[in-house]
């Protein structure tokens, strides 16, 4: 129909893998997969269900910082969505038998990522870069630090991780502002804040990890310590790993893949987390080609670092990343998440416009800067999975980038 409206509604919550111990690995998951196994009023079935008869969509996510819920609908569905995500996070049912069901659910998921070679590589670079620590452990957690979780103590955990002092309710699309905050108030208003400690500061450790298998080509993870998402040179090291793998046009890209056919796929990606950051490398190659493959990705990284981008590299990526920021605005639900996100880093939302205009402002010297600023480390982290003839290629990355 012509000039239907949508909104999108999210529920973000300051918590999630970074805030367990050890004996607690992968509980923020599944706490994420159990709500959705009643709540409130409602069954499995009917939580689907109710937000599915209003045309609507509903999901979750849980990362090593935030715990996501969102439900994505039409004019008009807003007091249903706000209903049912307030029971997803204050009123599960957390029925015993669920659990215990569930986490079979999760240990057929935990394998599955490590049968899935592309997603393992990351999970082991991850270990290898904050070894020790919570970011070092994978989101999932494994079958036995799951085994202890029942009623009670997951509604424990519920208490302390859902807490709404860390939470916000971030709204986009067709709401109407009065509404939205009785609504608010009515579900989220009388919550009782658990307080608990925030998580020590994370440390980039580094290493290198193998796993040798018998498939047709070697996943490749290369990582580097990069900048916090509160960094004020954010927006030149996010700059740094468009230029470096960020497309087609990208250095990795041209080089390893088109000018040297040394990887199908190639790319360079950025975690910032709220203390501390991650500069990514993947790739794709045949087992023999893997070193070579490395020693290209390193010698990339150290050029951009050590003479920055041209003029040419800086404005396109810079339109790359413009055009990405305004087009998801045309998207409420990538508007409401990434407010929620913000409010919770920054303690309010950030315009789109301050944004692009904080992007115009960096120069050529603050990208090769806060290249330089990664490479000061002397510190890498790698994961190699695959044929044995490509468990050196974290090595020759470390070597290349390291060389005197």
């Amino acid at each position: 129909m012509p000039g239907l409206k949508t909104l999108a509604v999210v529920v973000t919550v300051k918590g999630g893998a970074r805030w367990e111990g050890e004996d607690r690995s992968g509980w923020s998951h599944l706490l994420e997969h159990l709500v959705f196994k009643g709540a409130g009023d409602m069954a499995a079935r009917e939580i689907v269900e109710r937000i599915e008869a209003e045309g609507g969509t509903i999901n979750a996510s849980t990362g090593y910082e935030r715990t996501s819920f969102e439900v994505r609908g039409l004019d008009g569905s807003l007091p249903l969505a706000m209903q049912v995500l307030s029971d997803l996070v204050f009123r599960p049912t957390l029925d015993p038998a669920e659990i215990e069901r569930e986490k079979d659910v999760v240990a057929q998921e935990i394998a599955e990522a490590f049968d899935t070679p592309d997603d393992h590589v990351f999970e082991m670079a991850q270990t290898r870069a904050f070894a020790g620590q919570p970011l070092g452990r994978p989101i999932l957690g494994s079958v036995d630090s799951l085994k202890p979780a029942d009623k009670a103590t997951v509604e424990a955990w519920r208490a302390r991780l859902y807490s709404p002092d860390r939470m916000v309710v971030s709204v986009s699309g067709a709401v109407e502002e009065g509404e939205l905050l009785a609504l608010a108030e009515r579900w989220f208003g009388a919550a009782v804040a658990t307080p608990v400690e925030a998580p020590a500061p994370a440390l980039f450790i580094g290493g290198h990890a193998a796993l040798t298998r018998k498939i047709e080509q070697a996943n490749l993870v290369f990582q580097l310590p990069a900048l916090s998402a509160t960094d004020p040179a954010l927006s030149s090291m996010r700059l740094f790993g468009e230029i470096l793998g960020g497309g087609m046009a990208s250095r990795l890209f041209q080089s390893a893949r088109e000018e040297r056919g040394l990887a199908y796929a190639i790319d360079a990606y950025q975690e910032p987390y709220e203390d501390t950051g991650v500069l990514g490398i993947y790739a794709g190659a045949a087992a023999d080609r893997a070193k070579e493959l490395a020693q290209v990705a390193a010698g990339e990284v150290r050029a951009l670092a050590e003479t920055g981008p041209t003029e040419k590299e800086l404005s396109r990526a810079k339109a790359v990343m413009k055009a990405g920021l305004w087009m998801s605005d045309e998207n409420p639900m990538s508007r409401a998440g990434r407010n929620a996100a913000q409010t919770l880093i920054f303690g309010a939302p950030r315009s789109s416009l301050s944004m692009t205009e904080q992007l115009e402002g960096q120069t050529v010297e603050d990208v090769r800067a806060v290249g330089a600023r990664i490479l000061s480390s002397g510190q890498a982290a790698s994961a190699v999975l695959g044929p044995k003839a490509a468990a050196s290629a974290g090595e020759a990355f470390a070597a290349g980038l390291f060389r005197a």
